[in-house]
């Protein structure tokens, strides 16, 4: 389905992502933890196409994505949305505005300047909203709303372009604990319930293990592990992180007591 092979991507002399190899065949929640500056976000905004790859290929379906260009580019773009650390929204726009602007890939400049919508995109950027927990936001102001809720917003907003694959780039690096978790289940559970492949880049091994079913450790722009959360073991996170025998996981730790479905939902209204 997707598959990655040789992806180098070079900035001058320094080399920001080295050889990456990566085939994922079926829908999957996958995770990429490493240092800041081992090359994660680089890697997703060359698989999404914002940044061109130096050397390598991505292949999704047979269809060579590194090929890309203009309509078919965009149109790839649609397909594999991309979900930001700082959200990305329009802060002085309500927040059914910002969803919808999901689909501007898919309509005239005319329409988008004068912000027409019709009814149907309107009507299902609310159910999305309700599907996500803040369907009584919708007339808000983004800048209104808690991180928790912009993140969430910013999901809806790429859930608007019906993608096969959902790209987050630290989702909840900027989040407290507690939204941490409310926008990690939800992404959790976009992918068991639509079957879309969600690959998030994550600070903390802790979060992880309990929401992906494939970790991948990243280190100095090398993929250097590529395992199921079980194999995540404390030495194989040193090597991740090169630390040394002092490491500590607390240190990339949400520090958050698990909550169970019902709690994250209740949780929900309130972050």
């Amino acid at each position: 389905m997707l598959r990655i092979d040789e992806l180098t991507k070079r900035f001058g002399d320094k080399v920001a992502v080295d050889a990456a190899n990566i085939f994922v065949d079926q829908p999957a929640m996958i995770g990429i933890i490493g240092r800041s500056g081992a090359g994660k976000s680089t890697l997703l905004r060359m698989v999404n196409r914002l940044t061109d790859s130096s050397e390598g290929a991505i292949t999704y379906d047979s269809e060579e994505v590194t090929a890309l260009r203009g309509a078919a580019k965009r149109d790839w773009q649609s397909r594999c949305a991309m979900i930001f650390q700082q959200f990305n929204l329009v802060p002085r726009l309500d927040v059914v505005s910002n969803v919808l602007h999901g689909t501007l890939n898919k309509r005239s400049t005319v329409a988008t300047l004068f912000n027409l919508y019709p009814q149907s995109d309107i009507h299902k950027a609310i159910e999305i909203l309700d599907r996500l927990g803040i369907a009584e936001q919708a007339s808000k102001r983004a800048e209104a709303l808690s991180g928790g809720q912009q993140q969430r917003v910013a999901i809806a907003r790429a859930l608007m372009q019906d993608p096969e694959i959902i790209l987050a780039d630290e989702p909840i690096a900027s989040l407290d604990p507690m939204n941490a978790q409310v926008v990690m289940q939800a992404l959790r559970t976009i992918h068991e319930e639509d079957g879309r492949m969600v690959i998030a880049n994550l600070h903390t091994l802790d979060t992880a293990r309990r929401y992906c079913d494939r970790v991948i450790g990243m280190r100095d722009g090398r993929i250097v592990f590529d395992g199921t959360p079980d194999q995540l073991t404390t030495g194989v996170a040193r090597e991740i992180y090169g630390a040394g025998s002092d490491f500590s996981e607390a240190a990339t730790s949400t520090e958050i007591d698990t909550l169970d479905r019902q709690e994250v939902r209740e949780a929900e209204a309130y972050v």
